[in-house]
């Protein structure tokens, strides 16, 4: 598992290599994911162009108009009720949001909005080794804020995602970053879910490794190689739970 130094969130790292603006879609494909996410109802699936010319995948919910005694105004778009922005974790997309999360939020009158970072769901994926930093991950999603948003939104990020929101914090007002004219919006608010802290995660790993080594062996297996991606049981194992009826772990797998 990858763990990120404390200098590494405050301060972008030069020596990671500069992403290149070729998409990766296959051309003969309608769908990037094996098992594509069928959208719910009331939800539609964009795709944001990133100032690298590579698009992001957003799935969007409108939150849900509410009986409103005062003055029967929609609250989905006002300080009151402002729009929400799911950031997803490691392997995982927008879809992960889109299943539940986003449903809940938006019957209670939030815009809701789940990205998919480069490289993952259906989002284009960088001609690098890697899809890329916390710096450019913030920064695609600070990107969207700017030019989709009206209103400052709440960002809610789990794990990875929460690494790259309080990445995205650390970048509002920064001297340095408003040098280099990347804007980052203000927030109404952040959710941490979960989240991987700004010096990584190589503390809870080592602990983990010499409390429970056997679960150790089979996360490292699953994450580190991506097992998880071919291992029916290990997949279960790791994310979901042995009960779970294996197509719907097809669906995320």
């Amino acid at each position: 598992m990858a763990a990120f130094s404390l200098l590494s969130l405050f301060h972008p790292n030069p020596s990671i290599p500069k992403m290149t603006t070729k998409p990766l879609a296959v051309l003969n494909k309608a769908y990037k994911m094996q098992v594509p996410y069928e959208l719910k109802q009331g939800q539609t699936r964009i795709f944001h162009q990133l100032p690298s010319g590579l698009n992001m995948e957003v799935i969007e919910q409108k939150g849900r108009v509410l009986a409103d005694k005062e003055n029967n105004r929609r609250p989905g778009n006002s300080e009151k009720n402002p729009p929400l922005v799911f950031v997803h974790g490691s392997y995982h997309a927008a879809w992960c949001w889109a299943e539940h999360w986003l449903p809940f939020f938006s019957g209670f009158g939030f815009d809701s909005y789940a990205v998919s970072l480069l490289g993952q769901g259906e989002s284009d994926a960088p001609a690098s080794p890697v899809a890329g930093s916390l710096q450019t991950h913030a920064g695609d999603v600070a990107d969207f804020i700017q030019k989709k948003l009206t209103f400052p939104p709440v960002l809610l990020g789990h794990s990875f995602g929460g690494l790259i929101i309080q990445c995205y914090i650390a970048n509002i007002r920064n001297k340095q970053t408003l040098e280099k004219k990347m804007l980052y919006p203000d927030l109404a608010g952040a959710v941490l879910v979960c989240s991987v802290p700004p010096s990584g995660n190589s503390g809870l790993v080592w602990r983990y490794l010499f409390s429970k080594p056997v679960a150790a062996f089979k996360v490292t297996r699953s994450l580190a190689a991506k097992a998880f991606q071919t291992d029916l049981s290990l997949c279960k194992e790791t994310f979901f739970t042995s009960t779970m009826e294996d197509h719907l772990v097809k669906r995320k797998q």
